[in-house]
């Protein structure tokens, strides 16, 4: 027989407000609210008469238990099950349930990939990732496409550490290479020839409003291309451990992250005229990044110690908005949904939010 003991609370668990909103299976959500912690209980039976224990709150997430990782009277922290689908979330303690809020989880689109950016999508809804390998390693398949049936086709071979993907108004796709320091162009057909080289260790791409073409060598340089084909140095940053990775946002800024030895990375603001600026400062190994249209940055990264993806603000102010491990990449799509890249595996998370497109 269990029996509870008088200074547990009766009042039931409630929630106020989780954080974030959205994760990926294996990811963290805080909960916030109150009556949330444990409660002590004591135990007397035939085989044990005193003693005590102390009985966590159950997190149901739809039908499934999710792992309970800390417990206080205002603060909660689960994991978000493997199996888990969107669903909505309740606190359970000794017979009482709280409110139920949503949780939006991201579902698999496709595993097997080895991606180190964003996955893309062209306008007909394909979606490409690559399988990049270590680096000298030739990999079988190049680049994937996961098209609209959801099947995933090997679509690109014989490119040598495929890193960062673009797509340009004529649905052509653009792969660089980080150990040849070339970029390829790609038609629909999947034939692919190069497009421009001397980039260095080319990693992350995004064209501007202009159809130019830049390329983040991660020794150092931003590197414009012109629709003829002329290069220029853009911009000079830091070397990147990783790569660089690029966006651009409504205002034609270019943002640039990059991972670097320091564990308070930086997102770098580049106008025009290739005058940089940092726009937050205080990330962890940041990597992918995408614009919504109202110019908020979303980049992989951790914040404060949760790794996931982060928006900043344009006025600098950082949240985790999905949590997950693992996270490389991340690029929107229509309907206000965006891709979720890990190492491994591709996921689609409804947010809600319309990212900003140039084509």
């Amino acid at each position: 027989m269990v029996r509870i003991l008088k200074s547990e609370l009766s009042t039931a668990p409630r929630i106020d407000a989780i954080s974030p909103s959205a994760a990926l299976p294996g990811g963290d959500v805080e909960v916030q609210g109150a009556n949330l912690g444990g409660v002590a209980v004591a135990q007397s039976d035939a085989n044990h008469i005193g003693g005590g224990e102390w009985r966590r709150p159950i997190a149901m997430l739809g039908d499934l238990a999710a792992p309970v990782l800390l417990s206080r009277n205002a603060r909660l922290t689960l994991r978000v099950p493997d199996e888990a689908e969107s669903g909505r979330l309740r606190i359970l303690q000794n017979g009482a349930q709280s409110n139920a809020v949503e949780v939006r989880v991201g579902s698999l689109i496709a595993t097997g990939v080895h991606a180190v950016a964003n996955p893309v999508m062209d306008h007909s809804g394909n979606i490409f990732v690559t399988f990049s390998g270590q680096r000298g390693q030739e990999t079988p398949v190049s680049v994937f496409r996961i098209e609209r049936d959801g099947e995933m086709r090997p679509f690109v071979r014989g490119i040598m550490n495929a890193t960062g993907l673009a797509v340009d108004y004529e649905e052509n796709l653009y792969v660089s290479s980080r150990h040849e320091g070339k970029v390829y162009r790609v038609a629909k057909n999947g034939a692919s020839a190069m497009y421009a080289e001397g980039m260095g260790v080319a990693t992350g791409m995004a064209f501007d409003a202009d159809q130019n073409l830049y390329v983040g060598d991660r020794s150092g340089t931003i590197f414009k291309i012109a629709p003829d084909r002329q290069i220029f140095v853009f911009a000079t940053l830091e070397p990147s451990v990783a790569a660089y990775h690029l966006a651009f946002g409504p205002d034609g800024t270019l943002y640039v992250t990059g991972p670097t030895t320091s564990s308070y990375d930086a997102v770098y603001a580049i106008n025009r005229d290739g005058e940089i600026n940092v726009l937050h400062r205080g990330l962890g190994r940041p990597q992918g990044a995408a614009v919504d249209i109202a110019g908020n940055v979303y980049v992989a990264a951790s914040l404060r110690g949760r790794r996931g993806v982060a928006l900043v603000t344009p006025a600098g102010e950082a949240s985790l908005v999905v949590s997950g491990p693992g996270i490389v990449g991340f690029n929107f799509v229509p309907g206000g949904g965006a891709l979720v890249g890990t190492s491994t595996s591709i996921y689609h998370v409804s947010l809600g939010v319309e990212g900003w497109r140039l084509f």
